[in-house]
Order: structure tokens, then sequence, then C-alpha cells
């Protein structure tokens, strides 16, 4: 999606439970999604040791095209929940003109990070919600904190733009304390509720079923 989608930054573990009984369409938007595939979340590790850096966030510009798909291919290249197709939504979906919110993390000039954000429609016309992913860091400067700043500063951005909420597919542990939640008022077709999460803006849950932007389905 995936970013989401679950980002490529954070290292966790496995969701046996929920991939035994997860078996999306293969037409399912969300690309971190394996049609009848078992999904394995990747390990826990040790948290590196903070480096002092002095990051940047910022929107992207067209120089930073070719920088964001070699951060997106490295993110995800070892992530088994991924089939590697991240460079090519993120490729349509700034194609489409539907990268609402596109920032980088820069530190030292050199971009390091990125994420997307894209409006999502909800069946029941609720207007002004959009999708979280996907989320790229380099491995070297993974768990360092700069997929969570990326995010803070997205949804602070999709705020200022009175957007109502935001929605994605990760996993729970991480998301959760993002603030976001499970809804079961909103769904997205084929994705267990325990890794589908919405956070809304003004309070307002909507009813409805999720749909992403076509980009999604990129794959070249």
């Amino acid at each position: 999606m995936n970013q989401p989608c679950p980002s490529a930054e954070k290292p966790n573990p496995a969701l046996e439970p929920i991939a035994a009984r997860w078996a999306a369409p293969a037409q399912l938007v969300v690309r971190f999604i394996y049609h009848n595939v078992h999904i394995r979340w990747p390990a826990k590790r040790r948290k590196k040791k903070p480096m002092n850096l002095k990051i940047i966030i910022r929107s992207e510009t067209d120089a930073d095209v070719f920088a964001i798909t070699e951060v997106t291919v490295a993110a995800f290249k070892t992530l088994e929940i991924s089939n590697h197709t991240e460079q090519f939504i993120i490729a349509a979906l700034r194609a489409a003109k539907a990268l609402t919110v596109s920032l980088v993390a820069e530190v030292d000039r050199r971009v390091i990070g990125h994420i997307a954000f894209s409006p999502v429609a909800i069946s029941d016309d609720t207007r002004n919600w959009y999708g979280l992913g996907p989320v790229s860091v380099l491995p070297e400067y993974q768990r360092q904190g700069i997929g969570k700043a990326l995010i803070q500063e997205g949804l602070s951005r999709l705020k200022d733009m009175n957007a109502q909420g935001c929605c994605l597919v990760g996993h729970p542990d991480y998301y959760r304390k993002l603030g976001f939640t499970n809804m079961p008022e909103l769904v997205l077709a084929g994705v267990p509720k325990e890794v589908f999460f919405a956070l809304s803006f003004d309070g307002y849950t909507p009813h409805g079923t999720v749909t992403f932007n076509d980009g999604f389905k990129a794959d070249s």
C-alpha cells in the first residue's frame, strides 16, 4: 500500500496467526500483500545506537525523483513482505498527480528517507481521507526515528490541508504508538482488521470500504 503500508524501516515480530488466515485478492491495491501466501514480518532486531544526525524533512522536488527510487528499492530489498514494486507505486502515484504529500528526509544533502500520502475513496462518500505509504528509510539509517519523523510531519501537513483522516496497512505494535487504531466501521477488502489502521483528525469515523488509488496496482 506498503506501507501501506508497512514501513521498510521497522523490524517487527512475525504475525503468524494473522498470516495463516490471510489470502488477499490478487488485485488488492495494498501491494505488500501476496495472494494466497503466508506473510512473515521481519524478526525484531536490536535497536541501533542513536546517531547524532541533523535531519531535514521537506517536500520532494523534481531533482529528488531518482534518489527517492534508490531509497525505496534499498529499503524494501530484503523485506519478505514486499513484492518489490514500491518504487513503481510511487512513480504511478506521481504520474497520476496523486502524491498529495511526498516528503523526503535529508542528511548532509543526501536523501535517506521518503514517505507518500495519497487520496483514498470511502464507500460512504466521506471526503478528504488519505492513505499512508510507502514509507522508506535507507537500511543504514533505520531504527533512528526517521520513519516516525516522516510520518508525524506528513500527518501534520495533512491536517494543515484540512484533511479529515488517514489510513494504512501496517504493524499493530508500531502504528498504535502513533495514534492509529483499528476502526471496525472502516474496512479494506481482503485485509484483516488487525492490520488495517485509521486515524480520524476531526473525531468522525467513516462507515464503509476504503479504496486506494490505482497507482498501488503498478508493478513495473
